[in-house]
């Protein structure tokens, strides 16, 4: 039997009550779960402290010395432990509120021992609360270490005696029975080229490091190893999906897209769009189903680019779904490619939750015959009544939005499954594209078109309102028009924010009847009352719009140049560089005004101070990546893909980069991992797949 699958009640130290303890807390059943039980930090045991040198700023301190005189003090209910604790400098107290009856017989006078804990000062002198003392000598074992490990716990298990350095004892008591069969999981191949130390070695160094150069090495391997893996998974299963699905081969670039390039298209297109092009054009001849996410920023240009591709499509006798999250999306495509395609035969559908029984009837009809060339829509597309005479391109808006299953719905209209374009608005970081969508082949536009003017972003404070409001009126009286944004819409007792009903009396009373017109959007109200609203803002009716996050996607109104973001410490990067993206759509100079309270968090004025920085939206996910980490990023629906253990999405790209590089290096040699000299890497492929099964598949 493999020692590492022994029961951790047989380790030394343990028992079937601890082991019962380690199993309920922390998951820890067989001695390999301790192994991967990591620490969370190190302790530098390596500096000791001079009693004269300790002050109330130390979250920790080491000193060297003797014990002095040793009491009990206190009433007899609340006695406690107090030992005088001297070196040449001065001396401080040790304090025992439990465990006394044990702890005084052991300590001796004239015995030098090492004491470690946290200083507190009261009454005017230093004493350190059930500190951890030990006899002092130049330790010198195998194991030795001055990175002293700090393991999560928790206070059933301290209760047993499993503090950090209760469970520091076991992992000291297991290396040495278990170093020696630790299994390799990488070839020679990947540990050389990317200099890494051997897995046993840096399993030994994160728990008992000897220097923090070996554990810096020690943290590289094991978060390439946990990366290697997850790139592995997924790049298998893209080249399972290349494998398994054959794609339509759009060869023709004919009458539909010449004539529309040459009479219709409104703007020069820029490289970053032209090399989108080319990337989905490569795709669309190959013979396989394409497969691709097209990341751009808000005005970036996504929709022309679906467009020229639907077009290509039609072209070579294909229809297009272009499937939106939101009707009020939905319809924003519909406006906006009629108004691209007028003057040509391009036909183009809708079909949403609300059409209308007899407009719905005819879609359906015209979808069926052929009389459709490009149908847009909600999740309305996916019902089973909707049918294609031949779908050959399916475009996503927004994916995040749609579940695996759903757009899987879509493309099983057709016997060959359509090429599928997936897009989003909200720049993702590399490393997380590269996790989340790694399966993905990703296209980025990278640039604005020209002539386009960089929103200016302000941060104000409560303070400054008055100034804002006639900065407002003045742009108004420009023709322009303004959107104000709120987090809440009923008054929180514990969040002191302005919430978004008080803020339209506020708005209202600024901004008097008749001379401006104020409308509200928020998401409890009835759709009717809400597009009626939306409208007057979009037709220029009404001057300020006041809503909550739903105009987040899916509001184009050229007109409008003023963004103003209440409570804008309430919102992550992400959200506030998607809001701002709502101005700045016209040819005239745009603003975003982030209003915050006075007191800011040190993490909420860094993100204003990005905003204000920079428009980039690939950098402001970066940034925001760092600050909230990619759990909350994406969201909960993903995190069983970021259980990583060691590795950090946030501050691990270049390891994440190496490590995809590796993966796509070896199945581009051995797919199958066939070779013998793969065995070790087949092995845990195998293990970690019964562990978390197909874990990548995202689209």
């Amino acid at each position: 039997m493999n020692l590492l699958e022994t029961s951790i009640e047989y380790l030394k130290g343990v028992g079937p009550k601890r082991a019962e303890l380690l199993k309920k807390e922390l998951r820890i059943f067989k001695y390999k779960g301790l192994l991967f039980h990591f620490p969370f930090r190190y302790v530098d045991r390596s500096k000791y402290y001079s009693v004269r040198e300790i002050n109330a700023e130390h979250s920790q301190v080491q000193i060297r010395g003797k014990i002095g005189k040793v009491e009990m003090l206190g009433k007899p209910r609340q006695k406690r432990l107090v030992a005088e604790f001297y070196d040449s400098t001065g001396s401080v107290d040790l304090v025992w509120f439990k465990g006394a009856s044990y702890i005084k017989p052991t300590l001796k006078p004239d015995v030098e021992y090492v004491v470690f804990g946290k200083p507190n000062f009261f009454k005017n002198r230093f004493n350190i609360a059930h500190p951890e003392i030990s006899v002092y000598e130049a330790e010198n074992t195998h194991f030795s270490s001055k990175l002293q490990p700090v393991y999560s716990t928790t206070e059933k298990l301290s209760g047993y005696g499993l503090t950090s350095r209760g469970l520091e004892k076991l992992v000291r008591a297991l290396l040495p029975q278990i170093i020696d069969i630790i299994p390799e999981t990488l070839n020679q191949h990947v540990i050389q080229s990317n200099h890494l130390i051997s897995r046993k070695e840096a399993l030994r160094q994160i728990h008992l490091p000897t220097s923090s150069d070996l554990l810096q090495k020690a943290l590289v391997r094991l978060k390439f190893e946990e990366l290697f893996f997850l790139q592995l998974q997924i790049l298998r299963t893209q080249l399972a999906h290349k494998a398994k699905f054959k794609g339509f081969v759009f060869e023709n670039i004919g009458k539909h897209f010449n004539s529309f390039y040459k009479n219709n298209l409104p703007f020069e297109l820029t490289g970053a769009q032209k090399r989108v092009l080319k990337e989905i054009r490569k795709d669309f001849g190959a013979g396989i189903q394409m497969n691709r996410l097209l990341q751009g920023d808000v005005g970036s240009g996504k929709t022309v680019v679906s467009l020229l591709c639907a077009l290509m499509a039609l072209d070579n006798g294909f229809q297009t779904a272009l499937m939106a999250p939101t009707e009020i999306l939905a319809r924003q495509h519909f406006e906006s490619l009629q108004t691209l395609l007028r003057g040509t035969k391009v036909r183009v559908g809708i079909l949403t939750g609300s059409s209308k029984t007899a407009e719905r009837k005819t879609v359906l009809t015209d979808l069926i015959q052929g009389e459709l060339d490009i149908i847009i829509g909600t999740h309305a597309l996916l019902e089973d009544r909707v049918q294609f005479k031949n779908i050959g391109l399916a475009i996503i808006d927004e994916q995040h939005r749609f579940g695996v299953a759903q757009r899987a719905r879509l493309w099983k209209k057709s016997e060959t499954p359509p090429h599928v374009l997936v897009m989003t608005a909200t720049p993702i970081p590399r490393t997380l594209s590269m996790t989340l969508y790694g399966d993905l082949d990703v296209s980025v536009i990278d640039e604005l078109p020209p002539g386009r003017k960089s929103i200016k972003t302000i941060h104000r404070s409560d303070s400054h309102r008055l100034r804002v409001f006639q900065f407002m009126k003045d742009e108004i009286a420009k023709k322009r028009q303004v959107y104000i944004v709120y987090p809440l819409i009923k008054e929180s007792e514990k969040l002191d924010y302005k919430d978004l009903l008080d803020g339209y009396e506020s708005i209202s009373r600024a901004f008097p009847l008749p001379d401006y017109q104020v409308a509200i959007v928020h998401g409890k109200m009835k759709p009717a009352d809400k597009e009626y609203e939306m409208q007057r803002f979009a037709k220029g009716e009404a001057h300020i719009l006041v809503a909550t996050t739903v105009i987040e996607v899916g509001v184009n109104v050229p007109n409008a140049s003023v963004m103003i973001i209440e409570s804008a410490e309430r919102f992550g990067l992400s959200q506030l560089h998607q809001l701002r993206g709502r101005v700045g759509r016209g040819a005239e100079q745009s603003y975003c005004v982030l209003m915050t309270g006075h007191k800011l968090s040190a993490e909420s004025k860094k993100r204003m101070e990005i905003m204000v920085r920079t428009n980039d939206g690939f950098e402001i996910a970066e940034e925001d990546l760092r600050l909230r980490g990619p759990g909350d990023l994406m969201g909960t629906q993903q995190s069983g893909i970021l259980d990583l253990r060691v590795a950090d999405l946030a501050k691990d790209q270049q390891i994440l980069i190496l490590a995809r590089r590796a993966a796509s290096e070896l199945l581009s040699t051995d797919p199958n991992l066939k070779d013998a000299a793969n065995a070790p890497i087949l092995q845990e492929f195998k293990n970690l797949l019964r562990i978390k099964p197909n874990w990548s598949r995202i689209s």
